[in-house]
């Protein structure tokens, strides 16, 4: 596979311009591009850059609202209603954390569930944006149906992923992120755009059988058998029954219907330690955690025991200082109509 090494800052030009060229005003299209380079500099290509010619091509279509009034209803004290209108879920996510982080610096815990939104993108992007501001963060969504239930043959629920993020005084966040599935969907995508075969639990072909071939996959597993399938229900009812939205099966389809709103709900939240103890205390034992699990001997082919995120936060490190690796053909996508292409 050709590849080609792109700076942080290019590529958050090339998706701007992408993005601007099918009516996404700059302010909005640079927090999308963030958000995907956010992914590519922590080496989860499934959820960065590769994904832009998808929400042109759906823009384009009618499937996403290019400019949307994004508003806010208080519903109580500590929680919130936003509607997307339709937008670009990257945008909405991130203006519901901000208004749950508000909340939370109030009235000690602020969650909001999120409507008429669309795919928002890396979950962490959001999670950290609490931890950059001292607070826990959670935030998840469901996603259409494309994982197996346990014990079931036909996908049902969507790959449902959750997200918390720690902060600490020192040491940088721990954030955990993760698909209720073994894989994400945006793994597959990516393994099919590099030409590389996936590990035999990450999905079944139309029949129910495991297959290691990305073109064959018609449905994901969850992981842990029935603990991913229970976690993935928990997504859904949070992200979809509460906030009034549709549910596993009845979700829209991604990649289907480009035409139509997928109405998407995600289930966001912040909680400020100084509402429960000492917050300066609380990021010290935070350091205290992380300091002392690093300190754990490792076991045999492993040199570190690692916080939940630390490899990714290690990949942004490298790449933000070598640049981010990139797939050419999504490379020569998001150039052919950029008037300087820049490469290392």
């Amino acid at each position: 596979m050709i590849e080609v090494t792109v700076s942080k800052e290019d590529l958050i030009s090339f998706v701007v311009n992408k993005l601007t060229k099918v009516g996404i005003p700059e302010e909005g299209a640079r927090v999308v591009a963030d958000v995907l380079v956010h992914a590519n500099l922590r080496n989860v290509n499934s959820h960065g850059i590769l994904r832009t010619e998808h929400y042109v091509t759906r823009i384009k279509a009618g499937g996403i609202n290019p400019n949307p009034n994004i508003t806010m209803e208080k519903t109580g004290p500590a929680s919130a209603i936003v509607d997307g209108d339709d937008g670009l879920g990257h945008i909405v996510a991130q203006k519901a954390m901000s208004y749950a982080i508000d909340i939370a610096k109030a009235n000690g815990i602020g969650l909001v569930g999120v409507i008429n939104s669309s795919h928002c993108g890396a979950m962490s992007y959001f999670v950290n944006q609490a931890a950059e501001e001292k607070m826990i963060g959670l935030a998840m969504t469901h996603t259409d149906k494309f994982v197996v239930p346990f014990g079931g043959k036909a996908p049902f629920f969507g790959t449902n992923p959750i997200a918390f993020g720690f902060p600490a005084k020192d040491n940088k966040p721990i954030i955990l992120d993760m698909a209720t599935s073994n894989a994400a969907l945006g793994k597959i995508i990516h393994a099919k755009e590099v030409g590389k075969e996936i590990p035999n639990d990450w999905g079944v072909d139309e029949n129910g059988n495991r297959t290691t071939d990305p073109h064959k996959v018609s449905a994901l597993l969850p992981f842990g058998g029935p603990k991913g399938y229970g976690l993935a229900m928990v997504v859904d009812v949070l992200s979809g029954l509460l906030t009034g939205s549709a549910f596993g099966p009845h979700i829209s389809a991604m990649y289907g219907d480009l035409d139509k709103k997928r109405k998407l709900g995600h289930f966001i939240g912040a909680i400020n330690p100084a509402m429960f103890t000492n917050p300066e205390e609380f990021l010290k034992n935070m350091d205290q955690m992380i300091d002392e699990i690093h300190e754990a001997e490792p076991a045999a082919g492993f040199n570190k025991v690692m916080v939940p995120g630390e490899p990714e936060q290690l990949s942004e490190e490298r790449r933000l200082k070598d640049g981010i690796p990139v797939p050419k053909s999504i490379y020569d996508y998001l150039v052919s109509d950029s008037e300087e292409v820049v490469r290392k």
